[in-house]
């Protein structure tokens, strides 16, 4: 949580001073911490956030835009909240405001999405809704293989109000369902990063993208030590199959090898990890690494037909188990 609580604190600390853009950011703010709701029989608006200071702060934007003194009130801890939360209730004159923010239509409907006026404003607006949206409900998690910023939204139409607004914006985002909760996740590094800028938390936006560069550098580098580790195994594998098959042939063939096939066979078994070139260097005098391998291959197939036609096992017979893998 150390990295959303990050991206909170630098998003708590801008004002923009355009009205509209700070009533968008308000209104989102409303929407994803909880919203509508009637206490006996009235229209009342509550948000339940996660610190005092964001209560505050929301509290403060009420009085300043709308003219509404709201109550605020701690929240005791749940399972899913420890530490609890606080909420900011608005019951005397909840109706109006939900109706000049938008959260309620002309028909005194409630709005299931976001109010269309900030869904369609302009890209400061747009900016300022998804602030206030990961305000209420955003995370975001380390770079990494599962590295993701989500919003928790409370309706599939008002994911979908979300992700259309940071198309608009240039973020590629998606609505995702799980076990009956709507979320708006952006999972593509850049497009994290993005968003992050989008929504003013620039350096939240610098130090996730250098955690994600080192985190990559460091999984490349990963991969490359056990891609090697695996090409040494391999060709450790191979190394031990080619002196066992060259043992069986020798065995196999016994006197009847001939000399320039006895060579290159000794060679092998002398130098067993070195390379066919390295072999031919070896020699007296000095051999292609094709001429080596032509004549190993030679003095094996030259077993291998003596094993088939006296019916015993051929060179293959000599693998050892652990290098039939290879």
């Amino acid at each position: 949580m150390a990295l959303t609580d990050d991206v909170t604190s630098e998003l708590m600390g801008i004002r923009d001073p355009r009205p509209q853009a700070r009533a968008a950011e308000l209104t989102a703010l409303l929407r994803f911490s909880g919203g509508l709701h009637s206490i006996a029989g009235r229209v009342a608006i509550e948000a339940e956030v996660g610190s005092e200071a964001l209560a505050r702060r929301v509290g403060r934007d009420l009085i300043e835009l709308y003219g509404v003194r709201p109550e605020l009130a701690h929240v005791q801890g749940s399972a899913s909240r420890q530490g609890g939360s606080f909420a900011v209730r608005v019951i005397e004159g909840g109706e109006t405001l939900a109706r000049q923010t938008g959260l309620l239509d002309q028909r005194r409907r409630p709005v299931r999405g976001l109010p269309n006026r900030l869904t369609t404003g302009s890209r400061e607006d747009l900016a300022a809704l998804w602030r206030g949206a990961f305000l209420a409900a955003g995370v975001l998690t380390d770079p990494g293989r599962s590295a993701a910023l989500e919003v928790t939204c409370p309706s599939g139409e008002a994911a979908m109000a979300l992700v259309g607004a940071a198309h608009r914006l240039g973020i590629a985002a998606k609505a995702r369902e799980v076990r009956g909760i709507h979320r708006v996740v952006v999972r593509d590094g850049e497009a994290i990063r993005t968003a992050l800028q989008a929504m003013g938390a620039r350096k939240a936006a610098a130090e996730w993208e250098e955690l994600r560069q080192r985190r990559e550098v460091r999984a490349g580098v990963n991969r490359l030590v056990n891609f090697d580790d695996a090409n040494l195994r391999r060709s450790a594998q191979a190394a031990v199959a080619a002196c066992a098959r060259v043992e069986r042939a020798m065995e196999i063939l016994g006197d009847d090898v001939p000399a320039h096939l006895r060579e290159a066979g000794e060679l092998r078994l002398a130098h067993r990890e070195a390379s066919l070139d390295e072999l031919g260097h070896h020699a007296d005098p000095p051999l292609t690494k094709d001429a080596v391998a032509g004549r190993i291959r030679r003095l094996l197939a030259m077993a291998d037909k003596r094993a088939a036609d006296e019916g015993i096992p051929g060179t293959e017979a000599g693998i050892p188990a652990e290098a039939l893998d290879s």
